[in-house]
């Protein structure tokens, strides 16, 4: 009869006598009656009294919060103290408080693909014993072969002397005898990956089918001598060239007077070329077939040099290519075909210094040192920041994971991306789709139609991390880069790959449904329009930006946000004029105008400059994605009640998300590439943390500090 809720009557027994002693009588049972509704309406006072302070205690303390002191934290802690300058108010200048030390501001992405590079070079550099002819001795080889100086020191010019024998010699070394400009062209375009004259690639055309076509390019020139160069400089840059040139076939063996005639004489021709360039916005696109182009730059023989370049794939006369810039097409081949008249020796000689620059890589000491003398003088007459210099074991690599990706990309994904670390990753992801589809629930600008496809997309969406489907080529996993022949020299060995990896390329492109290619090394996420995926490169899913060990805050902040910002993709169109015809449009485009003033209210560094108009959609979706990954955030907090932090930093979970937020965005801000659709790293930090109500909350700003604007915008 007793309530489940109230205590045993056992304790009320006397634990002597009979069991009859502890009986009530009639006369004191109501009495007793009454002691128990009194004691059950204490039990239940005393439960809400508890529970609403365990919710003023949540709601005023936040979650339970541990500081995390492992391995993996601790690192991380190092990494935000040494980038930050905690002297600057972060609610003035949130981007020096987090990426302002001392120092020179690195690039975070920059970065983080360096740290990836040498979790590659460990993994080269460990001794396994893989098996005669596989995959991975291959690679291994290569790497090994690449690092071996001592070897390529002691083949010193001869590899590379064979090289210009079997493309017909040169009068420098005084044994040329004939030419034939068509035949050294298609050598050089099929055999040694150089195009002294234009350049030909293959790219997906854009239809469902991803059918692939030969794009025709200008070429890009190791020293671009343009005369509208203030003259000074231009001379500067001609007269550095020559010497560099000049070197280069001493270094060969020419006599010096023959080599100082041919090496001007290559200096004109590349001047004279450089004269025909226009910039990339007035390159016009044109689609024209390989007939077509012959009849307007005949001195080339379009068919033969594009047949061996691109075999196996199939071409004719009436194959169309995409070809930029035509007329740049038909001044080049009037002057290849004069010179082919009149001084077909020097445009020999032109060709080959152009290659044996493009194979510096390859070659001893002082091919390298040349060339690296010649990029540091041209960046200092050109005002450009001196690059430190690359060691060995990074360009390596580097060549290693270029004609090696698919056995590279495995043993990477392996190493550093294992199946505890996806899991966690594809939680995250899921919870920044949540909040996404959350989010669309309540636009203003969305009708109920526009709103409902918005989700299915979202719902539609799908995400790809980890080891992509070209890992798995089948050829390579069972014959192991046929192609690739280890050669008794290091340059015979590149010149092997170089080969083997355009015929890979080939093949790849003539394969259905075609997708770009993302080395999972790399610091890569993108949004694929026609396959509808959102693809996040395992390089980027690495500390400092993401680990399954770090406090969500973290993650959240600087992975989640990528994520966040990637989705957003999906809605690019609708955020163009006319792209959703089911929207409010006054509405929508007032949003936009918010976000363009609010951005035009954010001061920058004296000397930075960009396109602002440029940047709108890509700000839209800076401020949208850290809206979106802070709601994800709050809700997990919400289910789970726990969370971590990092010692030392004095900063609260929030405050932490914040800052992983804004780390991601580090950079050079007087870098800026006028072509880039982002803005510059300040205005990445301080746009969307401005237009964020709870970053001002958690930092205490003051009304009106730059971190603290009063209007804000609501576009996602």
């Amino acid at each position: 009869m007793h309530s489940p809720s109230l205590p045993p009557p056992c304790p009320l027994l006397s634990p002597q006598g009979p069991l009859e002693e502890g009986l009530p009588t009639a006369r004191s049972f109501p009495r007793t009656w009454t002691q128990w509704v009194l004691m059950v309406l204490l039990l239940l006072g005393l439960l809400v009294g508890f529970s609403v302070l365990c919710v003023y205690i949540f709601q005023n303390s936040g979650p339970y919060v541990l500081s995390c002191e492992t391995p993996v934290c601790l690192d991380l802690l190092d990494r935000y103290l040494a980038s930050g300058n905690t002297s600057v108010a972060p609610c003035s200048d949130f981007f020096s408080f987090v990426c302002g030390n001392a120092n020179r501001t690195r690039n975070s992405f920059q970065a983080l693909e360096e740290e990836n590079k040498g979790r590659l070079r460990r993994i080269l550099e460990a001794p396994s014993p893989w098996p005669p002819g596989s995959a991975e001795e291959k690679a291994f080889q290569f790497y090994r072969s690449c690092m071996d100086m001592d070897a390529i020191e002691a083949a010193g010019a001869g590899p590379l002397r064979q090289v210009i024998e079997e493309l017909g010699g040169w009068r420098i070394s005084g044994n040329w005898t004939s030419f034939d400009f068509n035949r050294t062209l298609r050598l050089l375009m099929s055999q040694y990956g150089h195009f002294p004259f234009f350049r030909a690639n293959l790219q997906p055309l854009r239809t469902p089918l991803q059918t692939p076509i030969i794009q025709i390019d200008q070429p890009e020139f190791a020293v671009p001598l343009k005369q509208e160069q203030e003259q000074k400089i231009y001379a500067q840059m001609v007269r550095e060239y020559l010497t560099y040139l000049n070197q280069l076939g001493t270094l060969l063996g020419g006599d010096p007077d023959k080599v100082q005639e041919h090496a001007a004489l290559s200096i004109s021709i590349t001047s004279r070329l450089s004269q025909f360039l226009r910039p990339l916005e007035e390159q016009p696109e044109q689609m024209v077939t390989i007939a077509q182009l012959q009849e307007m730059a005949p001195a080339i023989n379009w068919l033969s040099c594009l047949q061996a370049t691109f075999t196996p794939m199939p071409l004719s006369p009436s194959l169309t290519l995409m070809v930029r810039d035509l007329e740049y097409l038909t001044n080049m081949s009037q002057l290849v075909g004069s010179l082919q008249l009149r001084h077909s020796e020097f445009l020999q000689s032109h060709m080959i210094l152009g290659l044996v620059g493009t194979l510096s890589p390859a070659l001893d000491s002082k091919f390298q040192k040349a060339r690296q003398e010649l990029n540091q003088k041209l960046q200092q007459l050109t005002g450009r920041q001196l690059m430190p210099q690359t060691p060995r074991w990074m360009k390596c690599v580097k060549e290693t994971g270029t004609f090696f990706q698919p056995t590279l990309a495995a043993l990477f994904v392996q190493e550093a991306f294992n199946l505890p670390t996806q899991r966690a990753a594809m939680e995250l992801f899921s919870d920044i789709k949540d909040a996404l589809l959350n989010r669309l629930q309540r636009l203003p600008w969305m009708n109920e139609k526009a709103r409902k496809e918005a989700q299915d997309r979202v719902t539609r969406v799908r995400v790809k991390m980890g080891a992509p489907e070209w890992t798995l080529e089948p050829e390579l996993v069972t014959q192991g880069y046929p192609e690739v022949q280890l050669g008794p020299s290091f340059l015979q060995l590149y010149l092997s790959c170089v080969r083997a990896l355009q015929a890979r390329k080939v093949r790849s492109f003539l394969q259905p449904f075609h997708s770009r290619r993302v080395f999972p090394w790399g610091v890569d996420a993108y949004y694929s329009v026609s396959d509808h995926v959102v693809v996040l490169s395992p390089g980027l899913l690495q500390p400092p930006f993401f680990h399954p060990g770090y406090p969500r805050a973290v993650n959240f902040g600087a992975a989640g946000s990528i994520m966040a910002h990637e989705l957003l993709h999906i809605f690019y169109k609708l955020l163009l004029p006319g792209g959703c015809p089911d929207c409010d449009a006054d509405a929508l485009q007032g949003a936009l105008l918010c976000v363009e003033r609010h951005y035009a209210a954010l001061s920058l560094p004296g000397e930075t400059s960009f396109n602002r108009s440029g940047t709108i959609l890509e700000n839209a979706a800076d401020i949208g994605g850290l809206a979106i990954t802070l709601q994800a955030y709050h809700k997990r907090l919400l289910l789970q009640q726990r969370e971590t932090t990092l010692p030392r930093l004095g900063l609260s979970p929030e405050q932490l998300f914040f800052r992983s937020y804004a780390q991601v965005m580090c950079g050079e801000p007087r870098l800026q590439d006028p072509r880039d659709p982002h803005s510059p790293p300040p205005l990445r930090i301080h746009g969307p943390i401005s237009n964020t109500q709870d970053f001002a909350t958690h930092f205490s700003c003051p009304e009106e500090a730059l971190m603290n604007l009063s209007s804000r915008c609501e576009l996602w």
